[in-house]
């Protein structure tokens, strides 16, 4: 029973980020289809920046209407609509609509927008359900978040991207009263990949899909796994080697209840401060800028400095980067730093 929660924790942490995660390694591929081209990781990143909609909703429900946001139903809503969206993308991602004399890929950019919903939306209501559950099933949920963007790269990775050819095409300019002679000139043209990118925004939605069924069977099953104490990874002893408790053990503390002894130790590493007010400052500085660079500049500039090299380098670098950070993670989530 506990390696069966265990495995639904990850599963539903799997459908955190798959679907944005998923786009950026499809991009060296879709670059090439839309009207849009190398500028197109431009046009996602601010629609996904303009995603965080959700969470800022979210937050004001908690900050005004404390109490009365039910996040289960929040977070059947927004894995319902991301496996609609990784359905439809699957279906309609090449349409295209001309906007003031240009095409525009109108449905592809709209159904990021729900697919971005859906993920940024997670991040503020997946953990909440899962502070419900014991703890030892948190760092499962975390693995499962991680997986998110392996999985996607792993398949970005087998699909491959479609290798390039130059070919000379002929046309005869004019018409047939007044032929001309032909004219040659070098196209490229892109081979196919492996399978699809059809195929890789159904997996997108299946994914989704598992997520949102473990979802469901979470929150049906009745509590009795809470006295499991099994756990896959070793628990950090942190707290209890940062804060050591100071002094002689009070001998009337065997009286203390439980509420009152887990009191007593939240005030005494409350009071302990690790950091100054500046280290802090730098701290919540560095972490805005990796954000920033991670999240918005360097995907957009990404096609820019890639693409250059080719398909093939575009594609290793986004399959590889979603591949790299997960598995940095994982490792040092079982190997901690003592």
């Amino acid at each position: 029973m506990p390696l069966y929660i265990h495995a639904l924790a990850c599963a539903f942490g799997l459908g955190s980020w798959v679907s944005i995660n998923g786009l950026w390694v499809e991009l060296p591929l879709i670059v090439n289809v839309l009207p849009e081209g190398w500028d197109l990781p431009s046009y996602l990143t601010v629609i996904i920046q303009l995603a965080n909609l959700g969470p800022l909703l979210v937050t004001l429900a908690h900050k005004f209407c404390p109490g009365r946001l039910r996040e289960h139903l929040v977070i059947y809503g927004v894995l319902s609509i991301g496996v609609v969206a990784c359905a439809l993308l699957a279906g309609f991602w090449k349409n295209t609509t001309v906007i003031l004399g240009q095409p525009h890929s109108t449905a592809f950019f709209i159904l990021t927008f729900f697919l971005a919903l859906v993920d940024c939306t997670s991040s503020v209501t997946f953990l909440p359900f899962m502070m419900q559950l014991p703890a030892k099933y948190i760092t499962t949920y975390f693995i499962g978040e991680g997986l998110s963007g392996l999985v996607p790269g792993l398949v970005a990775l087998a699909q491959g991207v479609g290798m390039s050819k130059c070919v000379n095409v002929s046309y005869v300019p004019g018409n047939l009263t007044e032929p001309e002679p032909p004219i040659f000139i070098v196209e490229t043209q892109y081979l196919p990949p492996n399978f699809s990118t059809e195929i890789f925004f159904s997996f997108l939605a299946v994914m989704t899909a598992i997520s949102l069924g473990s979802f469901i069977i979470l929150k049906r099953l009745p509590r009795t796994f809470e006295l499991s104490t099994e756990n896959l990874v070793p628990d950090s002893d942190a707290v209890a080697t940062v804060y050591p408790m100071e002094g002689p053990m009070d001998p009337t503390s065997k009286t203390n209840s439980p509420e009152e002894a887990e009191k007593k130790t939240r005030n005494t590493v409350l009071s302990k401060s690790l950091h100054s007010s500046y280290q802090l400052a730098f701290i919540y500085f560095m972490v805005l800028w990796v954000n920033a660079a991670t999240n918005g500049l360097l995907p957009s500039v990404q096609t820019f400095s890639c693409m250059p090299y080719g398909n093939m380098a575009y594609h290793l670098s986004a399959a590889l980067s979603a591949v790299a950070n997960p598995v940095a993670c994982i490792i040092a989530m079982f190997f901690p730093k003592r």
